[in-house]
């Protein structure tokens, strides 16, 4: 699978969050030699229109057209700014879930950039955000970023691991990336204990196994500096969100590899991940895990 990345695509509501996506598709972009589309979605006020009156019809159509007018000069403003040139600007009305994937995919782009913006304490929950949505339907990788006023750098990377068949997918990617980056790789395993009574020998027997096991998958060569640990936490997505806080990285990087069953009800690890992390998550989708 090529993990070359040659088009990124922004995707922006105009938020602080969108603005820091920005930033570190421009940081990716000069690392990788990719160019940068924009995009914005103005809602569609279609199913508002059923059963309305011509003159309110009438109305919410003006309005739609005012928003795509002056989102066009929102984008042209922000390049002005900033001195990014993108490669293409682009004002789609629909629901931003969806066409974000969509666009991503018709522009043979590699990467999708949002903002978080719209993680309420409920929507945590209910995982309901257009950065959810996105995560669900892309096919190609997404960085999900917070609002932050640092200047974009990605020299220590996170990776979490949690042994299953097709992780070494997520590897590769890490490993690219981490390549083309100059960045130091973090592979991670947290011993998830819940409230279960274990003596300290057994818990360092089961954490010393989790670290032989880590150390012992597939070798690669690196010109980075590689290092594997394994942490005990009540819950991996809390595990991962404490480590990385901790000891400062820059990114996480993590598949979305989870049962439908799982994703309804609970919701992945990485969409807990990127919920509550203080730093940008780039999500790898479902295909990228398939042999």
């Amino acid at each position: 699978m090529n993990y070359q990345i040659k088009n990124i695509l922004w995707a922006t509501d105009f938020s602080a969050e969108a603005q820091t996506a920005l930033a570190y598709a421009d940081y990716l972009a000069k690392k990788f030699g990719a160019s940068i589309k924009a995009l914005h979605v103005v809602p569609d006020f279609a199913p508002a229109l059923y059963e309305s009156r011509g003159v309110v019809v009438a109305e919410l159509v003006e309005r739609q057209e005012e928003s795509r007018v002056k989102a066009q000069k929102k984008l042209d403003k922000i390049s002005e700014k900033t001195g990014i040139k993108f490669s293409k600007t682009m004002v789609e009305v629909g629901s931003a879930g969806k066409k974000i994937p969509e666009i991503a995919e018709k522009e043979k782009c590699q990467l999708i950039a949002i903002g978080r913006k719209g993680m309420s304490a409920l929507e945590k929950i209910l995982l309901g955000s257009v950065a959810n949505q996105v995560l669900r339907r892309s096919k190609v990788p997404v960085l999900v970023t917070p609002k932050r006023k640092a200047v974009p750098k990605i020299e220590n990377i996170l990776v979490p691991t949690d042994f299953s068949e097709n992780e070494e997918k997520e590897r590769d990617y890490a490993w690219t990336l981490a390549s083309k980056l100059k960045a130091n790789l973090t592979l991670i395993y947290i011993l998830e204990l819940y409230d279960f009574k274990f003596s300290p020998a057994e818990i360092k027997k089961m954490m010393d196994e989790a670290l032989e096991r880590l150390k012992n998958r597939k070798k690669r060569r690196a010109d980075f500096e590689v290092k594997e640990v394994v942490v005990r936490d009540l819950n991996a997505s809390a595990g991962i969100v404490t480590y990385a806080a901790r000891h400062k990285f820059d990114l996480i990087l993590m598949s979305t590899c989870v049962s439908p069953v799982e994703r309804f009800f609970l919701g992945s690890t990485t969409e807990k991940v990127i919920s509550y992390a203080p730093m940008p998550v780039l999500a790898l989708p479902a295909v990228y895990c398939k042999k």
